[in-house]
């Protein structure tokens, strides 16, 4: 009661604040386009785009609100397996229509999404206001190391099919069969990566991480946001999932008619268009942090997304294709997506060693992911149909099977 008798003088005045809840209107205007022909892909695909921003931030919302009730640790991994929820449905809905090249590229455009234009941002923003800021080198450094491992992973399959291409299956060379079961082995062991990690930064190191979920916490508290009852965040969860998968359902059946009339192609789409809208709630989120001087949780959101991206979803994208979908997906990307992983993970890696972000470091990393984005703007869709093909070709199921 007091706290509520506390907010009553705020709410006299009713004062109109720029929200990301805002785009909740494009929810109804995206099933409205649904039915209203082909004609109006591209608008379909734009509103749907835009209406998954705001539902991926009550996703997160609500995650976080539970968090808080089922205690720290169960919380932590609450917050670690739900962080990606949006790009995940995204991707499962790409996967059962078929579009495996732009469920790939989703994930190699999540993983340079978030450490190179999150991030990138973040450093702008807050260097603007903050001469020099500071972060856990340890807890950078162990981030920037585990997702150069599961970089590793996700290249090996690629690097496979280039090395055994010009032999015989005959004698030991390529064979789609064999690729599928090496995507499968790594995939298992991106899992158990994964779970080490939270092992890792939940229980034996927590030390160097719980300090960062403490701030964003109190600042929260400090801010005068609600706390939400265990029953409230579940059913909000519950229903800005089930508007997501909607959503999702009618973005993923709009992308080729859109696409065809933007003139895109399917690797740009993924790679740019579909990883930062299903990151956009996470990036204000670090951008917010940055600008409060709070890197720390600042890079912990960027980093740690990448990180689920490469060691949770893309395993899971994988076994799931097992049981949904026209073919098995398998974790061989193409050159220029491989590239563009080992790039981003490196320049992160390099300006993370010291512990300290200014406003240059942010212009950097943008400007890399400017030059990325431009190559995907401008890569041939032939080049790219025929890498997702060659790759395509080890994960058609056959009739009957993986149902």
């Amino acid at each position: 009661m007091s706290d509520n008798s506390a907010l009553a003088p705020a709410r006299p005045g009713f004062k109109l604040r720029p929200s990301l809840d805002w785009l909740l209107v494009f929810i109804p205007i995206s099933i409205a386009l649904r039915f209203m022909g082909e004609r109006y892909q591209t608008a379909l695909f734009i509103t749907a785009c835009l209406a998954i921003i705001p539902l991926a931030g009550w996703m997160g919302r609500a995650t976080e609100h539970l968090a808080e009730k089922v205690g720290e640790g169960v919380g932590g991994l609450l917050n670690a397996t739900f962080g990606n929820a949006a790009e995940l449905i995204i991707a499962l809905m790409a996967l059962k229509a078929g579009l495996l090249g732009v469920v790939k590229a989703s994930i190699t455009g999540s993983i340079i999404g978030n450490i190179l234009l999150v991030l990138g941002l973040s450093f702008f923003c807050g260097g603007l206001k903050f001469s020099e800021q500071k972060f856990n080198r340890t807890a950078a450094r162990t981030s920037a190391t585990t997702l150069t491992l599961a970089a590793i992973a996700l290249i090996i399959p690629t690097v496979f099919h280039l090395i055994a291409d010009d032999v015989p299956a005959a004698q030991g060379g390529w064979d789609a069969a064999k690729e599928q079961q090496l995507s499968l082995a790594i995939a298992i062991v991106l899992i158990v990566t994964y779970a080490a990690t939270l092992w890792f930064s939940l229980k034996t190191h927590k030390q160097l991480f719980i300090g960062n979920v403490n701030e964003g916490v109190a600042e929260a508290s400090d801010e005068g946001h609600e706390h939400w009852s265990m029953k409230k965040s579940v059913v909000i969860l519950f229903i800005a999932t089930a508007f997501v998968a909607l959503v999702s359902e009618m973005l993923v059946g709009a992308v080729e008619g859109a696409r065809a009339q933007l003139g895109l192609t399917e690797v740009f789409v993924g790679v740019i268009v579909v990883a930062i809208i299903g990151n956009a709630a996470e990036h204000s989120s670090a951008i917010l942090m940055a600008m409060k001087n709070k890197m720390d949780l600042s890079i912990g959101i960027a980093v740690g997304s990448s990180l689920q991206i490469a060691l949770f979803v893309a395993p899971v994208l994988l076994f799931a294709s097992y049981f949904i979908g026209p073919q098995r997906m398998n974790l061989e990307f193409s050159i220029p997506e491989i590239v563009a992983v080992i790039v981003a993970i490196g320049i992160v890696g390099q300006i993370s060693g010291d512990g300290e972000s200014n406003w240059l470091e942010g212009v950097q990393l943008l400007s890399v992911y400017i030059v990325l984005g431009i190559l995907f703007y401008f890569l041939p869709e032939a080049h790219h149909a025929m890498e997702a093909a060659r790759a395509g070709s080890a994960g058609t199921v056959p009739a009957g099977a993986g149902h």
